[in-house]
This record gives C-alpha cells, structure tokens and sequence, in this order.
C-alpha cells in the first residue's frame, strides 16, 4: 500500500486552487490594453536626457553625448560612422535583442580597433590598422528625465547601464547593482511593452513590415495584444487537466483492487484468531526463557565490571608510578646533563689555570734569577756609594770653607778698592793741578801779549768742550752697559740657582717617578688580570651557549611535531619580524602567555587545542603588517587574535561545587584577558563526564574533566587516553625556557665582549700611560747631562759678564777721573781768560805749586800701599772663586751626577721592583694553586655526583621495566576481560532484540512460569511450537491489512471527489482564457485598425486605408463586400487567417488597392502607417526610427516628418479608446532619428552627427545647417 501513499500524496486541493486564480488573474485586460488603460490622457514628460557609450563595438573612447531635446532629436553620419552601433546601444539596454550571447558574440560587441575604409569606391569594413589596446569590457549607460515619476524611484533622474565583458553581464539602476528581471520589470512599469516592440524601429523593419504576408501580420497583431499570455496559461490549465485525468483512472483502479482485496482478507480473521491465542502462549515461554538468560548474563557482566574496576584502579596506580619514574628519569637525565656540563666547564678552567700557573712560573723563574743577579752587585754598589759620598762631602766642606773665606775677603778687597779709587783721585787731581800751573808758567813764556793767550786759551777751551763732550757720550754709553750687565748677572744668577736646584731635586723627582712607574704597572696588570677572568668567563659562556642552542633545537624539534609545519615556520617568523622591526605590539602565543597549575595542564591543552599557537597582538593593523611581511617572504601562517577585535561572549558558567570556571585556574597578565576570555571563558573543569555532559546541556558550555576527556555544548563527547610523556604545555614551556636561556646568555656573552673591548681600551690606555711614565723619566734621565753642561755654560757666561763688568767699572773710574781733570783744565783756562796777562805765576800760585809737589809725594806713596795690599786680596780672590768656578763646584756636579746615575742607572733591574714583582708573582700562582685545588675537587664531586646519578637512572630504568611488564600483564588480563565482556554483552543484547520481538506481551506474562523449571518451560516450549507449524500459511497482519485497505478507500474516494471538482473548474477557465483571447484580439485589431486609418488620412490626406481581417468563412468573398468589421457577428479566433491592408492613394471613394499592387515607396508609407497604428495603440515614452524614410518619396517623407512633428509637439491626448485621429492619440513622445534625408532635419528640434576619427566613433551636437549641408553633400 506505500505504493499506493506514494503515488497519490500530492494534495488534489492544488488544483483547485490554481483554477479559481487561474480564473481570477485573468479579469483584467492584456498587457498592451492595460498600457494604453494606464497612460492614455496622461502627460508623458519621461525622455532620454543623455546616453553615454564606452567601449561598444565602433565607440572606443567613452562618448557622452550632449542632453537630447525631449521633442524631435535627428542623427546624421556617414555610413560606417557608427549611427547603427548607436542605436545598437540603446536596444543593448533596453531590449531583449542582446539576451544568452556565447563568447564571440560578446565579443563582437567589444571595440576592436577596426574601421572602414574607401579604396577606389569600395568599402572595406574590419581594416585593422596597427594594434590598439584591447578592450575588455564595455557599458552604455542611459540617463532617463523622470521628472514625472513615471519610473517609482522618486528622483528626478534615472540612470540605466549594462557593462559586458568576456565573462560578464551587468546591469545598475542609479549606480547600484541590479538583475535583469528588476530592470524590464522597472521598464515594464513605465510603459516599455515587451508585447510592442516597435518603439524602436532598426534598419530592415519597415522593409520587413513591407514584405510581411497577411498570416504574419496576424501574428504581429496577436503579439501586440498580448495573446501569448494566454495561449501559455491555457497551455499549462490543459497540461494540468490531462495530469487531473491519469490521477481519476489510476485512484479507480485502485479502489477496484480495495474492493477484491477486502472480501478475502474477511476469511483470514477467524484463522488468524486461532493462531494468536497459541501464539501468545509461545510468546510467555520464550519471554521466560530469554529474561532468566538476561538475568545470569547481567550478573557475569556485574562480575566483570567488579574485576574491570579494580584492575583499572591497578592500572591507573602503575600508570601514575610509571608517569612518575618518568619525570625522574627526565629530571635524572637533566641533572646528569647539567653536571656533565659543570665538568665540561671545570676543565675548561682547569686547562686555562694550568696554562696561567705554567706563565706565572716561567715570570717567577726570571725574576729569581733577575733578584740573585742584581743581590750579587748589590755589595760593590753599596761601597762604591759610600765612597762617593765621602768624596762628595769632602768637596762640600772644601766649598763651604772657599766660600767662607771668599765671603770674608770680598769686602775687604771692596774696602780697598774703593779706598785704592779716593786716593787715586786726589793723586790725579794734584798732578793735574801741578801740570796747569807748570804749563801756566811755560805759556807765559811764549805769548807775547794777552790776545795771543787768549786765542790759544780759546782755541784749549774749545778743544776741552769738544773733548769732554765726546768723554760724556762715553759715560753715558758705559754707565748704560754697566746696568745692562748688571741685569744680566742677576739674571744668570737666578738660572743657575734654578739649575742647581733641579740638579739638586732630582733624588725626590726620581723617586716620584718609580712610584708612579710602579702605579701605572699595578694598574696595567689588574686590568689584565681581569680580562682574563673575562675571558675565562666568555668561554664558559660559548660552551653554554651551544648547549643551551643544543637543548633549544631539540625543544624545538618537539614542538614542531605537534604542529603543522606552517604554523611551525611562522611562529619562528613572528618572532624573527619583532625582533627585526622592533613591533612592541607583538605580544606572544596563548601557551606563552598562560600559567597554569600541572594539575590542571591536560584539561588546559584539551580545551585551547590548535589555539595554542593563536599568537596575541594588540589591535589588527600589527596584525595586518606581521602577515603581510609573512606573505611577502612565504614564511608560515599564523592565527593572530588583535585585543582590539575580539569581544568575547561571557558564558553562563555554573556556580557549583562540582565545576570550576577554566578562567581561573589560568593565570595571565589583565591586558590580555579579552584573548584568554574567548578561549577559555566557555568551559568549566568537571570531576568525571557525566557531569560535564549535564552541565553542557543545561548550561550551554564546554566541560572538561582533569584527564582530558571533553563534552562540547552542542553534545559531542571527546575522550581516551593521552600520553602524557608528549604535553604540548610542556614542549612549549622548555622551548620558551631554552630559548629564554638562550637570549640570556647571548646577551650577557654580549655584555661580556663589550667589556672586553672596553678593558683592551683601558689596558691600551694603562699601557700607554706607562709608556709615558717611562719616556718621561728616561727624559728626566737623559736631561741630567745637558743639565750639568747648561749649568757650566751659564756659569762660565756669568763669570765671563762679570769680568766685562768689572772692566766697564774700571773705564767708568777712569772715565771720571779724566773728565775731572779735563772739567778742572777748562775752569782754569776759562779762569786764565780772564785774568791779567803776565809773564810769571803769582805768588799763590808758586806757593800752590811748592805745596802740590810735596802733596803729590805724599799721595804716590800712599797709592802705592793702598795698590799692593789691594792687589793681593784680588789675587786670593780670583784664586778662591777659579778654585770654586773651576774645580769644586764642577767636582760637586760630577760627584752628584755619580749618585744619581748610582740610584737611577739600575731602575729597569732595580732590586726591590724585581723582588716586589716576584712577590706578586707568588701570591698569583699560590691563588692559582688554590683555584686549581678547588676546581679538580669540583671535578671529582661532580663525576661523583654523575655516577651516582647514573646508577639511580639505572635502577630507575629497572623499576619502569618491571613496571611496564606489569602494565602489559593487566592491560592482556582487561583485553582478556574486555572481550568476554564484549560476547556477553552480544549475548545480552540478543536477548534483548529476543524479548523485543516477542512484541506486546499478554496480561500476567511475567509471572505466568516464574515458578515454572526451564526444564519444564523448555519442553512445553516445544509442543507449542510443533503445534503453530500448521498455521505457517496463515495472514498474521490479516486484521491490519484490513483496516489499512478501509482506510485508503475512504481516501481515495474522497480524493477523487476533489479531482472531479477541480476538472470542472480547470474547463471552466479555459473557456474563460478562449473568451478573453478573442475579446483581446477584437479590440487590439479595432484600435490598431482606427489608428491605421487615421494615420494614413494624415500621411496621405487624399487617400483612405484600412485594415481587413481574413477568416476561413470568408476566404473566398472579395474584400470590398467586408465593410464593417463591427457589425460582424464574433467569431472564434481560430477561424482568422490573416490580416490584410487596402489602401487608396488618389481618391476616397475609388476602389482600394491590396498592398501587393502597391510601388515600393506606397508599401513602406503602409507599413509606417502600420508601425506608427501600433504606437498609437501602445504608446511609448519615447521612439527610436533609423532611416525609416528610406524608401519614401519625397511628398511622403515630408509628411512622415510633419506627423513626427506632431506627435512630439503634442503634450496630451485623449481616451485611448475614443475616437481621436491623427497623432494626438497617444500622447507627445521623444523621437531620435536617423536619416539620409532633408525632410526629417527641417522640423528636427536637435540635430547630431556621428563621426569616426582615429578608429573610434563619436556623437557631437551640430547645426541644423550643418545637418543639411552634411546631407546635400551626400547626394553628390
């Protein structure tokens, strides 16, 4: 019977349905009457404002043409100019010409860079002048003036585009995206009707319309009134009343088979009532047999799950003890590693101790040797010191007694000197005075008279003047190099103090030089000293380094097994790009950032999975910059979480004992709590996973239990075992250690070799500043004899000045004395002068003269003595002072210049620097000693330390041995168990399918043989089944059957009154759909009829045309026996045939003529009558001609034009089902022509050219007069 359900499930009230809307939907008018209804009297103001056309076949450049006018607009061009491609564009846009275009039609609507070309006549067209840049794709877009709504948008514009390319097709209203349906639906609306589509009239329409037959016409005019509409509904009402048909004869059919099948399922009750009674029986034995054996298979189970248990709990021990030994061997190991390292690093120290202890005892040998050399001369310098200094003091003595005793002299020999100086004076000035008065006496002797004396004595007192004019120049002159001397005595004098007192300073000075030696040498060696323990420490640093980059690569290797070698690589980018670009917002991974308790380390690692590795930045743009470097150099992907986008949902995390919120056993910085919150916000730990799966569905979170097992909110269970040798946390966090350890000791090897540089800097200053402590105590040195030889030689200088002093001195008395005596000689000459001349001295004068010569006597003698004791105190004067110049003082400077040569020549072997370096050198290798001592001790702890390590790593491995024999003894004996269990819990659950399908068992089953033996239950069990054998052709679901079939034929019979209904109601309204076709067809061929007529009396007002309807009646009859249409009676229109034209051109009343036996020029003018009948009929907004009066004469396409004229000058119209003629039908429109023709341009309101320039097409607004020379020039 499901064949039956199946084949009649549809619902039979569809159909009715469909018919009464079926019925409904078409009260209405067609489309095109429903146009004319909507617009006829309304005022059509919608135009074309503006077009603009980018890359559409000749329309390379984008051309936005100027505003049309919303009246009569005229495009005129060359053939080939692209007038054609024009009007393509807009059909482009607004028809259905351009719908389903494979690849090369769409391409063919792209510019390709062709053109047309005269050659000798002839056009060529597709000429590819060289290779212009290919367009790939193109749009024209179409601005409508929709100032009177009629598009429902309610902007005063609307903006229509279509964009084409290879693999697209695009439309937009108003700049935004739209389908197709919504823009014919939108164009529909405005009174584009797809049933008309004669608004736009390309090249050939007309001359279609010319050659059409009357049956085409017909058609034409079916199409107008939109009878395809009708012909698809009743297509589809036929479609579904032939279905309604085969649904009626298969339900009888049925209900025939019900009706045979009920009368034998009547005889199969009373036997089937027999055969459940013994049945029910059979059913209480087997139930009693199957629950006893359900019953001892659950206590085996119990059993089972009692010894399950307590070798889990065995297991669990072991696996704890084993997890256990684990982490000691780990911690064994690490410990063994770390104090193979210790040692690794002791003998490193011990190989640069030995080395330093080898150096410092190569030093101490070379100053021992260099202190017993220097202890053996030590006794002869010593003694040759004493004895220069007896010597030393011995000269000292001898100049203190020389200076003594030429201090006692020198005033005494200045006491006669001076007194040596009076008393010759006064001798001089006697003699003088002697000579005067004996010359005197002479003189008298030889003048004659006065005035001879007196010349003379002029002529000697001139002469004195002269004379003593010239000694005064030399006074001065002396006296000036007295005090000059005098100066530079003194000076000399202070120079050599100063040069004995250096000579005599140069013990102190030397001695300040050692020690400041001695201080450079001392801070050269401590900075020496302490680069080498740099050294020593950089090394150890080298060696830890490389193990700490050992361990980290290792850690690493780990790590990078427990994820996808992407995430691998870019977690190693991440942190390479923040360290490179210094990003301060690069925060770290989850498992970084996190601390947790190692409790609660697996349910953590189960919970964060992959999101382990989400690396943590502080807003999107770091994130934004970190993947595009890792994009740019392909290194890895990464998941980032930017703080400042995530917004975590808070969770309704229960407040219970029996669950704890993840989030705070999770420790972590505040700043990244957003992160933390939207991974670990959402789970709680459980103590087992029951209760987490209660809390995920009563809760709605994630619960997770502390061994890892995991029950997800949407009520997925996760779980089993976990080796927790292999812990992401923990793979994560000695990575992060080592690495930490890593960066450490690079840095602090960093500082270190800083350091380093730093002390050679230092050491090479230290070095250098003892280099110039040196250098200048060697120039001390060195500068002892120049010294000494500069002391000579200002000595002997001074001595020499003094000499010259003393000379000058004596010339200054002597200078004196002459210039007494010559003033004393010019007095008396001037006294002569005056005096009387006579021949002989006065008596005064002879009596002066007698007492001077006794006087004179006296003086000479007294000069004499005064001379010789003076002479011979200058003799012991010069004798001390040669002897002090000479000999001592020199002796003295030699002797001084012995000792300090006898203190200073040793100073690079000096005794007691040497002993005081072997000194230094001791305590070093005795500090040596101590630190080799400590570190071989060190050594031996630590390979102690590692021996006992290795023997408890030893036994450890022994006792994890034993233990995994054991673990593998439980895990056979549980497999043992586990698949006993398994058979009998088979077993059970056939017990339980057993008892299943016993069905529902009878009242007082279960205690009817609860007493009974098996035994017993077993035999009966028996005889009742040998006694059901007989009823094995009996209908067990007799009953059932029957009342199913009941059932379904009540349905069936229901169902098939429901499809009598609806087959009533589907004819219905196809009479309905024939009705209103032919109504619709009656009044389109009337209005197009009148419209025809009207428009041919306006085209050609002496003549008169009409259309004729065909019928199959009426096929024979003449066509001027038809002269009303409306007075005929309706006819189905199947009986129509065709639709014909009769039309007079010369006369109204004259017999009309078929278009058949018009020229060609009357049958375009007809067929434009036809075409502007149907316009009228179904108005558009606007029109589109191209070359429409091609084929006309010029009388005719004069009027075309003044019709054109007056359709678009016209701003209203009347009742589209009146009586109104001429253009004024339909309302005003928009017209865009093109032509060849003058006519069209004179009552054009706008004209157009259309050129071609530089393989592209282009509209541009021109004159009317343009426009007709243009045309003029054409005919030529």
């Amino acid at each position: 019977m499901s064949t039956i359900e199946d084949v009649y499930s549809s619902d039979l009230a569809y159909y009715q349905q469909y018919a009464t809307g079926a019925y409904n939907g078409f009260d209405h008018t067609s489309p095109a009457i429903a146009h004319i209804v909507c617009f006829a009297g309304a005022v059509d103001k919608m135009y074309i404002k503006q077009i603009i056309i980018q890359g559409f076949k000749s329309y390379k450049e984008q051309t936005v043409i100027e505003p049309f006018s919303p009246k009569h607009n005229v495009i005129v061009g060359r053939n080939g100019s692209g007038k054609s491609n024009f009007f393509a564009a807009i059909r482009f846009v607004l028809s259905d010409a351009y719908t389903q275009m494979g690849r090369e039609e769409r391409q063919a609507l792209l510019h390709v860079s062709s053109h047309t070309l005269n050659v000798y006549g002839l056009r060529l067209t597709g000429f590819k002048e060289g290779t212009g840049a290919a367009v790939m794709s193109a749009f024209v877009e179409i601005i409508f003036d929709n100032s009177d709504d009629r598009f429902p948008t309610g902007k005063p514009e609307l903006v229509l585009r279509r964009t084409i390319g290879m693999k697209k097709d695009e439309y937009s209203l108003d700049r935004k995206n739209a389908t197709k349906s919504d823009v014919m639906n939108l164009l529909e609306s405005a009174g584009f009707s797809r049933s008309n589509p004669y608004y736009i009239v390309p090249q050939g329409r007309v001359t279609a319309l010319t050659n059409m037959k009357d049956a085409e016409r017909l058609n034409l005019l079916k199409e107008v009134a939109g009878t395809q509409v009708y012909e698809a509904r009743r297509t589809e009402s036929l479609k579904i009343m032939t279905e309604t048909n085969k649904q009626r004869e298969k339900i009888d059919e049925l209900l025939e088979y019900i009706k045979e099948r009920l009368a034998e399922l009547e005889e199969e009750k009373e036997e089937l009532r027999d055969y459940q009674e013994k049945d029910k029986d059979r059913r209480c034995l087997q139930y009693t047999i199957d629950h006893r054996e359900q019953v001892a298979i659950g206590n085996e189970l119990d059993n089972l799950e009692e010894q399950r248990q307590t070798g889990v709990d065995g297991t669990d021990d072991s696996q704890e003890r084993f997890v256990q030994g684990e982490k000691d061997l780990a911690e064994v190991e690490a410990e063994i590693s770390e104090l193979k390292q210790q040692v690794e690093f002791l003998k490193v120290d011990k190989k640069q101790l030995e080395d330093e202890r080898r150096e410092s005892a190569r030093a101490r040998a070379k100053f021992e040797l260099e202190v017993k050399g220097l202890s053996d001369g030590q006794s002869a310098a010593e003694q040759a010191k004493c004895d220069l200094q007896l010597e030393f003091n011995s000269v000292q003595r001898s100049i203190k007694e020389r200076e003594d005793e030429l201090a006692d002299i020198t005033p005494q020999y200045e006491a006669r000197k001076q007194e040596e100086g009076a008393t010759k004076s006064e001798l001089n000035s006697a003699e003088g005075t002697r000579q005067r008065l004996y010359a005197k006496q002479g003189r008298n002797a030889r003048f004659r008279n006065k005035r001879e004396r007196d010349d003379w004595l002029r002529n000697e007192v001139d002469n004195s003047n002269s004379q003593l004019e010239k000694i005064k120049a030399v006074q001065s002159q002396t006296m000036e190099d007295v005090v000059k001397l005098e100066e530079e005595i003194s000076s000399e004098d202070s120079a050599i103090d100063s040069l004995r007192e250096q000579l005599d300073s140069r013990g102190a000075s030397n001695d300040t030089m050692q020690k400041e030696v001695l201080e450079a040498k001392l801070t050269r060696d401590k900075l020496m000293d302490e680069r080498k323990e740099l050294w020593r420490e950089d090394a150890k640093l080298d060696s830890v380094i490389m193990n700490a980059q050992n361990e980290l690569r290792h850690a690493e290797q780990e790590l990078s097994h427990m994820m996808d070698q992407n995430t691998s690589r870019g977690l190693a980018a991440v942190r390479r790009i923040k360290r490179q670009h210094n990003l301060e917002g690069v925060y770290g991974t989850i498992a970084e950032l996190l601390e947790v308790h190692e409790r609660y380390q697996r349910a953590v690692e189960v919970t964060a999975g992959n999101s382990l590795f989400h690396y943590v930045v502080d807003n999107d743009e770091t994130a934004s910059k970190v993947i595009e470097i890792l994009q740019k150099e392909r290194s890895g992907r990464i998941t980032f979480i930017p703080l400042n986008r995530v917004k975590p949902k808070i969770g309704n995390v229960p407040n219970a004992r029996d669950s704890i919120p993840m989030i705070e056993k999770v420790e972590f910085d505040p700043i990244y709590e957003k992160a933390f919150q939207q991974i670990f916000g959402q789970t709680i730990i459980c103590p087992n996973l029951t209760i987490a799966g209660q809390y995920a569905r009563s809760h709605g979170v994630n619960g997770v239990t502390l061994d890892g097992d995991r029950s997800d909110k949407k009520g997925a269970f996760t779980g089993g075992s976990v080796d927790s040798r292999h812990s992401r946390l923990q793979a994560i966090r000695n990575a992060t250690k080592w690495r930490s350890e890593c960066d450490t000791h690079r840095t602090r090897s960093v500082e270190i070799k800083r350091t380093l540089e730093r002390k050679d800097q230092e050491i090479t200053q230290a070095v250098g500043a003892l280099q110039k402590v040196e250098q200048k105590r060697l120039q001390i040195d060195n500068s002892y004899g120049p010294l000494r030889q500069e002391l000579r030689n200002k000595s002997a200088s001074l001595q020499n000045k003094k000499d010259t002093l003393n000379a000058k001195e004596r010339a200054q008395v002597n200078i004196e004395a002459n210039l007494k005596s010559l003033l004393d000689q010019l007095h008396a000459h001037e006294a002569e002068l005056a005096s009387e001349f006579k021949k002989a001295l006065t008596r005064d004068e002879e009596t002066l003269l007698e007492n001077l010569s006794s006087t004179v006597q006296d003086l000479r003698r007294q000069y004499s003595e005064i001379s010789s004791g003076r002479s011979e105190l200058e003799s012991r004067k010069t004798v001390l002072e040669i002897e002090l110049r000479e000999n001592l003082r020199p002796r003295l400077d030699q002797l001084k210049a012995q000792e300090f040569e006898t203190q200073t020549g040793g100073s690079r072997g000096n005794l007691k620097e040497s002993q005081r370096e072997l000194k230094r050198i001791g305590k070093a290798i005795d500090a040596v000693e101590k630190k080799l001592q400590e570190c071989e001790s060190s050594i031996e702890q630590a390979n102690a330390s590692i021996t006992d390590l290795n023997q408890r790593h030893a036994d450890i491995l022994r006792s994890q041995s034993e233990i995994a024999r054991s673990m593998e003894k439980q895990q056979k004996r549980l497999e043992k168990s586990i698949q006993k269990r398994r058979i009998l819990t088979k077993q059970a659950a056939e017990c339980v399918i057993k008892i299943r399908d016993l069905g529902i068992l009878p009242h007082g089953a279960l205690e009817k043989y609860a007493k009974t033996k098996s035994d017993a239950i077993v035999k009966r069990l028996h005889k009742v089944n040998e006694s059901l054998k007989k009823y094995t052709h009996v209908n067990k679901k007799a009953f059932e059957q029957y009342n199913n079939f009941t059932s379904q034929r009540e349905t069936l019979t229901k169902r098939r009154a429901e499809l009598d209904s609806s087959q009533a109601s589907i004819e219905e309204l196809i009479q309905v759909l024939d009705q209103r076709k032919d109504e619709a067809i009656e009044r389109t061929f009337k209005q197009v009829s009148r419209e025809f007529a009207n428009v041919f009396e306006k085209l050609v007002p002496a003549g008169r045309g009409r259309l004729v309807i065909q019928r199959k009646a009426d096929r024979q009859q003449q066509a001027g026996e038809e002269d009303d249409s409306d007075d005929e009676r309706r006819e189905s229109v199947e009986n129509y045939t065709g639709v014909g034209i009769s039309v007079s051109f010369n006369s109204k009343h004259d017999d009309q003529q078929r278009i058949q036996q018009l020229s060609g020029g009357q049958k375009s003018l007809c067929a434009l009558a036809l075409v502007f009948a149907i316009q009228q009929c179904d108005p558009a907004p606007f029109y589109l001609f191209d070359e429409i009066d091609a084929n006309l004469d010029a009388q005719y396409r004069t009027a075309v034009a003044n019709m054109l004229q007056s359709i678009s000058g016209s701003q209203g119209g009347g009742d589209g089902d009146g009586d109104g003629g001429g253009g004024g039908g339909g309302g005003g429109g928009q017209f865009i022509c093109t032509t060849f023709r003058p006519e069209m341009l004179l009552v054009a309101e706008k004209c157009y050219g259309v050129r071609y320039e530089r393989k592209s097409s282009a509209v541009v607004v021109v004159s009317q007069a343009e426009a007709l020379d243009f045309v003029e020039g054409e005919k030529q």
